[in-house]
């Protein structure tokens, strides 16, 4: 009997395409993806006495850090921002991006075991991911903002610009930048392990070569075209000039910003499904 003629409910067949991006596939796995976020946000903090207490206390024991380090030793300058809000505001922005990244270039080697017994789609791990670190992200920025009302409220100097309207946006784009270089990771991962014990160390070093700790401003003029390259750059400038109506990227940076943060994400997700056809034999 053909396979037309009986009532199934799923049909797997052979996948040959380089490149495919099956919304009406991930779609379909919602539940799935449901599943594995509350998984990773009830396990995060599991057995820890303050549990989701640690979502408040890793930024703010990063700003003091920040503080203490760049700001009363080093006196870096923030143009005009308080320091404490300066810090805070790229932290849990780059929180995000790092979060998003790390989690998804694990999805092969963390996910193996599940991998080789049942199918579904494999992009729904990677997506469960950005989407937990979202609720992470969102419980910090709630934090940032009543420090910025506490701040308002004593007379500091934070304006808001129209830019404030974008930040959903801005959050979007580092969400889709750290899950395409985070899907070519977890690729490459199967086959060179070196990589899972390099991208902890390379995202550290990529923070300081981003303006967390120190405004764009301190960038010489010669250098900034070649600093701008960096597709994180404009969107944390972005978001600091939502609140403080700091510098703000130009339309060319933003621009490259948005069209390195594409690029990554179909690479991503053209070595992604180049590799899950048969990583299960190499992991």
């Amino acid at each position: 009997m053909s396979v037309e003629k009986e009532n199934w409910t799923t049909i797997i067949t052979p996948k040959n395409k380089f490149f495919r991006l099956n919304l009406k596939e991930l779609w379909q796995y919602r539940d799935l993806i449901t599943s594995f976020v509350k998984r990773d946000i009830a396990s995060t903090y599991k057995q820890t006495i303050l549990g989701p207490l640690w979502f408040f206390i890793q930024p703010i024991f990063t700003t003091i850090m920040f503080l203490i380090v760049f700001g009363n030793i080093a006196k870096i300058p923030t143009d005009g921002v308080p320091q404490v809000l300066f810090y805070m505001n790229g932290i849990i922005l780059w929180n995000y991006f790092s979060k998003c990244l790390l989690s998804t270039s694990n999805t092969f080697v963390g996910n193996a075991g599940i991998f080789k017994k049942v199918y579904f789609s494999r992009l729904t791990i990677p997506v469960s991911k950005v989407i937990s670190a979202l609720v992470q992200f969102i419980i910090q920025f709630a934090l940032f903002i009543i420090i910025l009302i506490a701040y308002k409220i004593h007379g500091a100097d934070c304006n808001l610009s129209v830019a404030i309207f974008a930040i959903p946006l801005f959050v979007l784009q580092m969400a889709v930048l750290g899950l395409g270089i985070g899907l070519i990771i977890t690729s490459l991962t199967t086959k060179y392990r070196d990589l899972t014990y390099l991208v902890g160390f390379s995202v550290q070093l990529w923070m300081y070569a981003t303006p967390i700790v120190y405004p764009l401003s301190m960038v010489p003029a010669k250098w900034r075209s070649l600093y701008v390259l960096n597709p994180v750059v404009p969107i944390l400038e972005s978001f600091k000039h939502a609140f403080f109506s700091t510098g703000m990227p130009s339309a060319t940076e933003y621009g490259i910003s948005i069209a390195v943060t594409v690029f990554l994400l179909f690479a991503g997700i053209f070595v992604f499904n180049f590799v899950e056809k048969n990583f299960v034999d190499t992991v």
